[in-house]
């Protein structure tokens, strides 16, 4: 029991007027850099081309993991982060879902090392930093839980005033962690700001186009917005929004997250907030390489890079197809990202030989290691396509892991162009694309060959369909979820998705969580592709303390 004086004592301490007073960084003892290197792998999407044809587009699936933490040297092995929680004490947080926040936000600060900060914003009417950024020792957990309990809520909800004190801490920090982040919840829509420029009437309902324009209140390091002047070169901090309950704002936590390269996750079930919290930090705490960027270029005169669809992260292409950029920026450990490069091959010009080889691409990848601090240049094996004077059935057939990635592709493209739809009131229009994009990848080779992703991607497209079956269940489910699923397939990383959790498997028959039956709608398509093995483990973490938490209460009563 926490004493009641401690925490109105720590509630009406008041803030300085810069938040440079964050603790001294631990400092580092180890400087043996990771035992494995970044892997990365090119394939190309059938084995051989006509000699006297010329193939556009021709794709390639460059696929990259990252080195694992081992067990015994977790800690010290990936890169300590600085966290602000920036947390809605509105009053329409009141009751359980407050209590359910402070138990979620307890159990981030059990899961931070001694080397990470944490510092803890809330915000209603007028946001305040009620816990500076602290090392996580056992003295700063107990703290920042006296900080957490002090927490009461009142008044309406100020987004960007909460998004600006939390910029504000981290922006006059003293010291810088490796890795930074924001975790970002609310629960509603702002009220401070003109919370309704982003609509538009149409036919007596409200539908939003675009994000509200007081976004553009917010400070460039979390929202840099698409004309800010030297926004590529322009260091952000990732904020990672949840959405809590059916009220709040997707649209503006969706931009918020895609702005700063967070992620954003939908929280439709109260008694998820704890693992959906899990789910991410389990990411952020496994940091092993930052700044990673694939260089290529062409290898071959006449091969020239067409497109790059690299979702979230950056790419460009220069000096006329034959050179390509992508920058990906951190890894979490074991984390997989595939990319998809379209080229143009050009005939040979003496076309008569038996065989001929094509070299396509040369491809470095360049990352930092977070443990030695060096940068590692890892080259790729020369791509190279065989050209033949006569093409067999064997050699048209496409790579069932180029389709695949395709698939995620179609599934993505789908999915925005269906909220788009949905956006204007059309939602005939929009389940009709979802549906026809679904047929497409289900009868693709890969989903035809028994691959589990096709059928996820299927189910997933299935369920943002059905939560599209209505102007009211759009307004209250369908678009959050549907922003979630996008936000997933951007980053390629797992967000929680209205009852589903990232990293977290469907519930068996009658499984309760907290109390309340969960996950009941959510499909049953299994653990989600995007999680890393670190976001599973810490989301079975998360659920294995609630039930204890639960069967303890229980057994009280």
């Amino acid at each position: 029991m926490i004493p009641q004086i401690l925490i109105q004592s720590l509630a009406i301490e008041p803030e300085p007027l810069r938040f440079s007073d964050d603790d001294p960084l631990l400092e580092a003892s180890s400087v043996v850099g990771l035992l494995q290197k970044v892997n990365i792998k090119a394939i190309p999407e059938r084995p051989a081309i006509s000699a006297s044809e010329s193939a556009s587009p021709f794709t390639v699936l460059l696929k990259l993991k990252a080195p694992p933490l081992s067990s015994e040297a977790r800690s010290s092995q990936r890169a300590p982060i600085d966290l602000v929680t920036v947390l809605d004490v509105s009053g329409s947080m009141y009751g359980k879902k407050l209590n359910l926040l402070k138990r979620a936000v307890h159990f981030v600060i059990d899961n931070l090392g001694p080397s990470d900060r944490l510092s803890i914003v809330s915000f209603s009417n007028q946001a305040r930093r009620i816990f500076r950024l602290t090392r996580m020792t056992e003295t700063g957990r107990c703290d920042a839980k006296l900080a957490v309990d002090s927490l009461s809520v009142d008044g309406g909800t100020n987004i960007v005033e909460g998004l600006r004190k939390g910029s504000q801490v981290l922006g006059e920090r003293r010291y810088k962690n490796p890795v930074t982040s924001i975790i970002f919840l609310s629960d509603g829509n702002d009220t401070c700001n003109g919370g309704g420029g982003g609509y538009i009437r149409r036919n007596s309902t409200n539908f939003r186009r675009d994000p509200p324009g007081y976004l553009n209140l917010l400070p460039p390091s979390i929202y840099p917005g698409d004309g800010a002047r030297g926004a590529e070169e322009m260091e952000t901090i990732p904020v990672h929004s949840f959405g809590f309950g059916s009220d709040h704002d997707p649209v503006t936590m969706h931009a918020i997250s895609d702005a700063s390269g967070g992620t954003f996750s939908f929280i439709e079930s109260y008694e998820m907030v704890q693992d959906a919290f899990a789910s991410c930090i389990g990411g952020l705490l496994s940091v092993v390489t930052q700044g990673l960027r694939l260089t290529l270029r062409s290898a071959s005169h006449g091969v020239e890079i067409e497109s790059i669809p690299s979702g979230r992260y950056a790419s460009e292409i220069t000096d006329q197809g034959s050179q390509g950029v992508i920058s990906i920026g951190d890894l979490y450990a074991d984390e997989e990202k595939e990319f998809l490069i379209n080229l143009s091959v050009p005939a040979l010009p003496n076309s008569d030989e038996t065989e001929r080889k094509t070299s396509l691409l040369d491809i470095v990848c360049s990352y930092r290691d977070v443990v030695s601090k060096e940068t590692v240049e890892i080259e790729c094996d020369l791509i190279e396509i065989r050209r033949l004077m006569t093409i067999s059935p064997s050699d048209m057939t496409v790579n069932l892991e180029v389709d695949r990635q395709r698939n995620r592709l179609r599934a993505a493209e789908s999915i925005a162009e269906a909220q788009k739809m949905a956006e204007t009131g059309d939602l005939y229009g929009a389940r009709s694309v979802l549906a026809k994009g679904r047929t497409v990848i289900l009868g693709s080779a890969s989903a035809q060959a028994g691959d589990e992703f096709g059928a996820w991607l299927g189910d997933d497209m299935m369920e943002t369909e059905r939560r599209m079956g209505s102007a009211q269940l759009y307004e209250r489910e369908g678009r959050a979820y549907a922003l979630s699923g996008m936000s997933s397939h951007r980053t390629q990383r797992a967000t929680t998705k209205g009852k589903l959790v990232a990293g977290a498997a469907p519930p068996a028959e009658n499984f309760s969580f907290g109390g309340v039956a969960a996950l009941q709608s959510a499909p049953a398509f299994g653990f989600d592709p995007y999680a890393t093995p670190n976001m599973a483990n810490m989301v079975f973490k998360s659920q294995q303390l609630s039930l204890s938490d639960d069967t303890t209460t229980t057994k009280g009563k």
